[in-house]
């Protein structure tokens, strides 16, 4: 992976040579305007307009059903139909497929299942294809789109019924195993589409199968919800003494990944597992009810709030103007004369009371920011890693005069409300006091938060208010429950931990989860717009190419729109992956999302995040990688037109791409939930310079993504300096009214103990230490432990019945004389050694 903070990322040094001469000093204004110029005229001006985006589990239905197939795979939709119309005619006579009587679909089923059990590759593949017309919604009798879809969950729920799902698992098995195939791919110099046929069509049927089953809608029949059910708990356990599904599709990752297998189809396995783990797992608004359950369980208070519907109620802020941020130190005076100025406190601060109420004034004011300001802005993020710390060892400048007088009162636009209750932990009131009695006493009193003699009033009330707001997390439970654990072992006994769904993934992917972080990393970073190519990159794109490469413009031009729409597909299936997996570990326990969390650090996921943001993220967003025409369900119903540009070009009306806003919201998450309370990790954003890439990211006007982003660059403005602070005051004003506050957050001042600088390693490595030991102590104990009762009692331990062998009657007196009487014992050594 490449660091994001290497020197030669495309800018040159301030001095162009090199050793500060006086050439280098007439040449960088030159190289900085190239650089502002290529600027122009990649990202433009434009203003993003307020995007309606809701946010959910997942795309509408037929959305999610269309990103199953590629382009390229068009043509076998007629293939699938005709292999089942020709099975069909020899079966029944007379009549199609929707004419028949449920009776008589669920035989015809069963005798397609018969048919898969044929030894020939050949005939089995064209049983195959039957089947997934049929999961694909027989669209050769309907006549509209709703039809197909609605025949396609049909006759998904008629396949469960009749156990589809379990006999494509074993020749999914079998595919998976086969030697051939894969050393075929790998002898090949380029793998295509067709080297993956037979998976391509299990696959399909079983993502079919999954999320026309997931789909759960109020005109279900009882029977369905049942079937939903009973689908839901075989994916989940272990059926049949097989791992979960899920654990077979992380597998196949990861040897998709070793190189073992490059003709597997990535994407498709990707769709199928993450809705594998959100259908046995849970979506994000069940994950909320969960969470609820939970803290009940613990006997913690309800939560203030539901998060949900407090994002969803914001509104998007414009876009902050892109001020030079730490550039304009450049061309700042020296600061001996700086020093000079800091008499004049009453001046600083009127004229920064004035930026305040002038910033407060515009938060929602659409703004054209200068051309100038934004291209050094973007800049910033691909400076070396000597020079932003040079920067922000200059000393605090003082803020230029506002350009309007100061505004009156009543013109001044406030908020009505915070949208947030504040919360307080109690290692915050427990610090308070600390300071507190250190100043007014002279001594602490350690955790104790209850004794206040000898504190002044105001003291009295500030621990009342900070009381009021105390928020105990289901995490900390759990890590004192842990720590009691490891204490008192013998005295506390086993605990007793639940086989939910959750947990039985967990302790499956423990031994092998490395390797799944580092495998979807790899595919995360293959499918990122801003990776380039490289010879020793895994190739993605084995599902997507066809046999024979285009040969005219428009065959390139739609092969170009299948790549990167494949590339959006990966990333939207990893992200929300991951996404899902570190929330529902989170709320299992939190050593087990500390210790996802912790290998996918390792596999350096925040700088791979932070360069997928280093891009014109409103272009992303915007991009249209979709050819309508092609997309099922339509491309079913109608017949597919020739190739023209404008049928290339006719896509949906939309303001924006769902599946890369999405994408984006989900990894602004993941990197979240990365970082919150880990000050190592944070110091990895300030170290990668990811306040201007992240900064560019808010010209997205969309209230839940901008929402992220200030929470990200909240973290981390008390190590960016004042100067940072100062020329992002619209930044921060935005940060006040829709991040959650914390009473005892200093974060816009710097001055709290968390920003000094302290050994970065031992936090980890003490994070570290702390989910092995819960690792060894709940899925690593042996049966004889050292805490296992022993027997003392000897006519017990005599009489108790041992297993033998059958020969050892014949050898046992020889066994005596060698083992017992021919050996000498020194008592008296004995005792000495014990």
């Amino acid at each position: 992976m490449e660091d994001l903070a290497a020197p030669g990322n495309g800018v040159p040094p301030a001095n162009g040579n090199g050793n500060g001469g006086g050439k280098g000093k007439q040449a960088a204004p030159k190289g900085r305007e190239a650089f502002r110029s290529q600027r122009r005229e990649s990202e433009g001006s434009v203003d993003c307009p307020t995007l309606e985006f809701e946010y959910g589990d997942a795309d509408g239905h037929a959305a999610e059903l269309s990103e199953l197939y590629s382009y390229t795979e068009s043509l076998e939709f007629t293939n699938n139909r005709r292999c089942f119309e020709e099975d069909f005619k020899t079966q029944v006579q007379g009549k199609e497929w929707l004419e028949l009587e449920e009776d008589a679909q669920k035989a015809y089923i069963m005798g397609l299942l018969d048919r898969l059990e044929v030894v020939s590759r050949e005939q089995r593949l064209k049983v195959a294809r039957a089947v997934l017309y049929l999961a694909q919604g027989t669209f050769g009798e309907c006549d509209s789109e709703v039809d197909v879809l609605h025949w396609s969950r049909y006759n998904c729920f008629l396949l469960y019924q009749m156990g589809t799902f379990s006999t494509f698992l074993e020749l999914l098995h079998m595919e998976i195993d086969n030697s051939q195939a894969c050393s075929s791919a790998l002898r090949k110099p380029a793998v295509s589409i067709a080297d993956s046929t037979e998976l391509r069509v299990l696959l399909s049927v079983m993502y079919l199968m999954v999320e026309n089953i997931r789909l759960e809608r109020e005109t279900d029949p009882c029977g369905w919800r049942t079937a939903r059910d009973t689908f839901r708990t075989e994916l989940s356990f272990f059926m049949h003494n097989e791992e979960p599904f899920a654990l077979l599709l992380f597998s196949m990752v990861t040897k998709f990944c070793s190189g073992l297998a490059p003709h597997f189809p990535i994407k498709k396995v990707l769709l199928l597992l993450w809705k594998v783990v959100m259908f046995t797992l849970g979506g994000f608004e069940h994950l909320q009810t969960l969470k609820v359950q939970k803290r009940a369980e613990l006997g913690l208070p309800p939560l203030a709030e539901d998060s949900i519907q407090v994002v969803k109620s914001m509104r998007a802020a414009s876009p902050p103007s892109y001020t030079l941020d730490l550039g304009e130190s450049q061309l700042a005076p020296p600061p001996s004369k700086l020093r000079g100025r800091r008499g004049s406190r009453r001046q600083l601060l009127t004229k920064q009371d004035s930026l305040d109420i002038y910033n407060e004034r515009d938060l929602f004011k659409t703004e054209e920011p200068a051309a100038e300001e934004e291209e050094e802005s973007a800049g910033d993020g691909e400076r070396t890693l000597d020079g932003e710390l040079d920067l922000l060892e200059q000393d605090p400048l003082v803020p230029p005069p506002p350009s309007q007088a100061p505004l009156s009162a009543e013109r001044v636009a406030f908020p009505k409300g915070l949208p947030w209750a504040p919360k307080v932990r109690q290692k915050d009131i427990e610090h308070f006091l600390e300071m507190s009695r250190n100043k007014f006493i002279g001594f602490t009193l350690g955790q104790d938060t209850d004794t206040l003699v000898g504190l002044p009033r105001p003291i009295h009330e500030s621990v009342k208010t900070l009381k009021q707001h105390k928020y105990i997390s289901i995490a900390d439970v759990q890590i004192k429950n842990e720590e009691e654990l490891e204490k008192c072992p013998m005295s506390l006994g086993e605990e007793v931990v639940p086989e939910t769904p959750c947990e039985i993934l967990y302790q499956g992917m423990l031994y092998s989860l490395p390797q799944y972080m580092i495998a979807l990393l790899k595919i995360l970073l293959a499918a990122a717009p801003t990776s380039k190519a490289k010879t020793d990159s895994i190739n993605i794109l084995a599902d997507v190419l066809p046999e024979e490469m285009p040969i005219t413009v428009l065959q390139s031009m739609k092969l170009g729109i299948d790549v990167n729409r494949h590339k959006e597909i990966i990333v939207k299936s990893i992200s929300t992956l991951l996404l899902l997996l570190l929330k529902h570990f989170k709320l299992n326990h939190i050593y087990q999302f500390e210790y996802v969390s912790q290998h996918l650090v390792f596999a350096n996921c925040i700088p791979l995040i932070l360069k997928f943001f280093n891009q014109n993220i409103l272009s992303y967003i915007t991009a249209k990688n979709s050819i309508s025409v092609l997309d099922y369900p339509c491309c079913t119903i109608q017949d597919l037109p020739e190739l023209t540009t404008e049928s290339l070009e006719a896509g949906d009306n939309s303001q924006f791409c769902w599946r890369n806003l999405f994408s984006c919201i989900n990894l602004l998450r993941l990197l979240n939930k990365l970082t919150k309370w880990k000050h190592s990790r944070t110091m990895m954003l300030v170290v990668f310079k990811s306040a201007p890439i992240l900064k560019r990211a808010l010209k997205v006007k969309q209230a839940m993504l901008q929402l992220y982003v200030l929470k990200l660059l909240k973290i981390q403005t008390k190590y960016l300096g004042r100067q940072w602070r100062k020329s992002n005051m619209k930044t921060m004003s935005a940060i006040y009214q829709k991040v959650r506050h914390r009473m005892n957050d200093d974060w816009a001042y710097g001055n709290d103990i968390d920003a000094r600088p302290w050994d970065f390693q031992a936090e980890e490595c003490t994070l570290r230490a702390n989910i092995e030991a819960f690792n060894s102590r709940r899925y690593d104990r042996p049966q004889d432990s050292e805490f296992s009762p022993v027997d003392n009692c000897l006519q017990s331990v005599l009489g108790q019945r041992l297993d033998l062998p059958e020969d050892f009657h014949y050898s046992y007196e020889l066994w005596l004389e060698r083992e017992v009487f021919s050996q000498p014992i020194c008592w008296e050594e004995l005792l000495q050694n014990h």
